[in-house]
């Protein structure tokens, strides 16, 4: 089992997690550059965790903006990629 999903995620899940969040983010500031906010998309989220950030965690928000707005595109784009490059059927 945990050799399918290592397979399906492209190599171990730890790896990649990591990997998607460092894209995530680096896309985010590009796209920020861009005037894009992704608030728009997770108006849901944002006002979740407004509370939050009221507290004082500039950097964190900071952080979090650009992983989302990066988030937005990478992921979608790599299941993508994922599901068109999964082994047809054994």
């Amino acid at each position: 089992m945990s050799g399918n999903i290592s397979r399906f995620l492209g190599g171990p899940p730890l790896a990649v997690l990591g990997k998607l969040i460092l894209l995530s983010i680096l896309i985010g500031v590009v796209l920020s550059a861009l005037s894009l906010d992704p608030w728009n998309i997770v108006a849901s989220v944002r006002r979740l965790v407004v509370s939050i950030w009221d507290m004082g965690f500039d950097a964190v928000r900071w952080l979090w903006q650009y992983f989302l707005l990066g988030a937005v595109i990478v992921i979608p784009i790599w299941l993508i990629l994922r599901l068109v490059r999964a082994p047809k059927g054994r």
